[in-house]
């Protein structure tokens, strides 16, 4: 008996299809079986059915006589299957990789409950994705372990369709569930699925991508068929009238149809204009036959207790007022920016504060990086600065230390600042905005060691540079006055990538004076905060972003295998790149697997230097930080499967690959070997990390930040150690300021 009975009805998606099926059969996990169904497709579907069932005893292809629709077709799907979980895949979607292995440990762990809820992510014919926006609620249901509607009736704010869950066979057998026809099928089954389960379960991952077809998805037609709404919230209603112990539902599933039939409503491109009028006549009608005694009626489905005519004045009232809102508020933002331009014409007329300085890191995040580093060695060497820092919202300033001065990016406050702020450190461009007053010291501290292409040199990589306007990013870099470099790699890269008036420090990098200082305990509280034990090796996977992809996420490693084989006494603790924290390679599998503590999931420490300090071997692709973590002098493994199409999408200042700081792996089982061999740490290994370090950490003594301060906040040209030798006023474009 297979573990999943994965049904699958098809019609006229033969585009689709194939890709389809090779991610179900493509599974690490193979205890499943395939019900395709070929409801009487006039295409191909048929014949790629018959196709992989030949091949792949797995699956098993069943022809209908006729054309059945959606519901019906997975009924009849329903008879052949033998697993016991049924699972409803539309045959134009897909399974991420992993997905089924998840959905079974998940299972196991929960002890086999009537239903497993689990997550989508939605990809749009143009190549973007958007994860579900109720994904926190999955995350707080998985918490909980196993529960019923009752105790999370939440989990009903869910999309209520049947490809986001699995289903307990002999569950669904003994309630006699079942599809009927028409459209909305997926509402008389799901409602009823749920409040009659006695366990469910919700697994925090993305399990299914759910593909937005530009033509295609019939719910997105115009037509009468939508009317069916109507009767399938007639068989939730026969079913709570067939269960009294639901009746306490009532009065929620009355709110859904409201909210359901409204929406259905006011979409301009579901019902003909000439069928709206009848469509809100027959909502009405249910929403008064089905209104429990004493219910109070939500202010947004009152409507509904009034006439048509009443519900289109109302629509047009509220487009009205959403009109004159649109118009006060750019009224408002015309007034503001007069008074905006006239008071920053004021305050440039002030004269600049020579110890006030502005920091700002990753688009104004926190207190991070090198603006960080170059902070704190202010406080200690110039202790009469001021340090202030531009943080973009509330939240985050809430984040900062109790004793870090801020400003809200965009704010009065931020004005006056940066308008009389002598030293601007940043380590992006600040916003097109402030203006460089004469006097002022732009400091660009930069983001690490270049591997990939950037600023001007993104002109000829069209891909990598989408969304990105370069001219308007060298404008921007026009105000820097120094460039900190921690290598003569990253000079010679920053005055060819960014053609723009600056001299290049020879500093070091602020950041990595902590990496550099490290004494041998350094990373044990960052350890002991993660849980990790004393006596793990702790590999720290820090993958970057790919070009070629739209979204930049990639999943190159299955990192329950990982972390799997490299056995006890390892953690795995993966750091997304910053870029993907938010998007939807957090819910492909890495969320759970630090729920089970399968791995810790770190892509939400602030310092990844503290991640650094705490491991013991880095893997990475091709991402900047192990030109930091080869400070650490501590073995690093370069995973480059995909060398060739990152470095044609994104452009390579160098061969990763001929230059690594470690032993490369080219496939996921040369990447287990070298871990199961103890190869990872050998001498070649060491050679390797040797002669790159020499190369890409010639400036990084430890001093970096506080030469900084010294030498360009407060000019000490003779500080030591290194004799710093300042530039002339009329020094030429790209000069460079030695130690010596």
């Amino acid at each position: 008996m297979p573990r999943f009975s994965i049904i699958l009805p098809c019609y006229k998606v033969q585009g689709f299809l194939r890709e389809c099926l090779d991610s179900v059969l493509g599974q690490s996990f193979r205890d499943i079986e395939v019900i395709a169904v070929d409801d009487r497709s006039p295409d191909g579907c048929g014949a790629i059915l018959d196709e992989y069932a030949a091949r792949d005893a797995r699956v098993k292809a069943v022809h209908l006589p006729e054309n059945v629709g959606l519901g019906r077709a997975r009924n009849a799907g329903m008879p052949h299957a033998t697993g016991d979980y049924l699972f409803f895949l539309d045959s134009d979607d897909t399974l991420t990789p992993g997905a089924l292995r998840a959905m079974a440990d998940r299972l196991a762990g929960t002890g086999d409950p009537d239903v497993l809820i689990f997550d989508y992510v939605r990809t749009y014919w143009w190549g973007g994705t958007r994860r579900n926006a109720l994904a926190p609620v999955l995350g707080a249901a998985a918490d909980a372990g196993t529960f019923t509607a009752a105790e999370r009736p939440e989990v009903l704010d869910l999309l209520m369709v049947v490809w986001n869950k699995v289903y307990r066979r002999d569950f669904v057998e003994r309630h006699g569930f079942a599809f009927p026809p028409g459209y909305y099928e997926d509402t008389p089954w799901t409602f009823p699925v749920m409040l009659s389960a006695g366990r469910m379960a919700a697994l925090d991952r993305v399990c299914v991508e759910y593909r937005q077809r530009r033509q295609g998805n019939i719910l997105s037609t115009t037509s009468r068929k939508h009317f069916d709404i109507h009767e399938q919230y007639e068989r939730v209603f026969a079913y709570l009238d067939d269960h009294p112990e639901l009746h306490t539902w009532r009065g929620f599933l009355h709110a859904k149809m409201a909210e359901h039939c409204l929406d259905i409503l006011a979409k301009p491109d579901r019902l003909p204009p000439s069928d709206k009028g009848e469509f809100f006549r027959r909502t009405a009608e249910m929403f008064r036959t089905h209104k429990p005694d004493g219910l109070t009626v939500a202010e947004e489905h009152r409507v509904l207790e009034g006439g048509y005519a009443g519900y289109v004045a109302r629509r047009q009232a509220a487009r009205a007022g959403r009109a004159l809102e649109r118009r006060a508020e750019r009224v408002r933002a015309v007034a503001a920016g007069r008074v905006r331009r006239a008071r920053s014409a004021l305050l440039v007329r002030r004269p600049l504060d020579p110890d006030l300085a502005v920091y700002s890191a990753f688009s104004h995040r926190g207190v991070l990086g090198d603006p960080a580093a170059i902070h704190r060695a202010a406080r200690e060497v110039a202790p009469r600065m001021r340090g202030v820092w531009v943080v973009k919202d509330e939240e985050t300033a809430a984040l900062l230390p109790p004793d870090v001065e801020h400003v809200l990016l965009g704010s009065a406050a931020y004005e006056r600042v940066t308008a009389r702020a002598t030293y601007f450190v940043n380590n992006v461009n600040w916003p097109g905005g402030l203006t460089k007053r004469p006097g002022t010291v732009h400091i660009h501290t930069h983001q690490g060691t270049p591997l990939k292409y950037m600023g001007a040199d993104l002109l000829g990589k069209p891909g990598a540079r989408h969304g990105l306007d370069v001219p308007k990013m060298l404008w921007r870099a026009d105000r820097w006055d120094y460039s900190l470099v921690a290598n003569r790699h990253s000079e010679l890269v920053w005055e060819r990538a960014f053609p723009c008036h600056f001299t290049s420090l020879r500093s070091g990098s602020p950041r990595n004076d902590v990496l550099v200082n490290a004494g041998p305990g350094a990373g044990a509280g960052t350890r002991a905060r993660l849980g990790i034990p004393e006596d793990h090796t702790v590999v720290l996977y820090a993958p970057t972003r790919r070009e070629y992809r739209r979204g930049g996420h990639v999943e190159r490693i299955d990192l329950a295998r990982f972390a799997g084989d490299l056995g006890d006494g390892h953690t795995l603790v993966v750091r997304l790149h910053p870029s993907l924290a938010g998007g939807h390679a957090r819910g492909m599998g890495l969320t759970d697997l630090h729920r089970r503590g399968v791995l810790v999931d770190a892509t939400d420490e602030p310092h990844v230097e503290e991640l650094m300090l705490a491991s013991d071997v880095l893997v990475t692709d091709y991402s900047a930080l192990m030109f930091d973590y080869a400070n650490l002098d501590r073995p690093i493994v370069i995973h480059a499967d995909d060398w060739t199409a990152y470095a044609a999408s994104r452009g390579a200042y160098f061969d990763i690959t001929a230059e690594p700081p470690g032993h490369v792996s080219r496939t996921y089982r040369e990447l287990a070997w070298l871990f199961a061999s103890g190869t990872w740490r050998d001498q070649e290994g060491g050679r390797l990390r040797a002669a790159f370090r020499e190369r890409f950490c010639e400036y990084d003594d430890g001093r970096a930040a506080e030469r900084v301060v010294r030498t360009l906040m407060l000019g000490e040209e003779a500080w030591t150690p290194g004799r710093v030798s300042l530039p002339s006023p009329a020094a030429c474009d790209h000069d460079v300021l030695t130690t010596s």
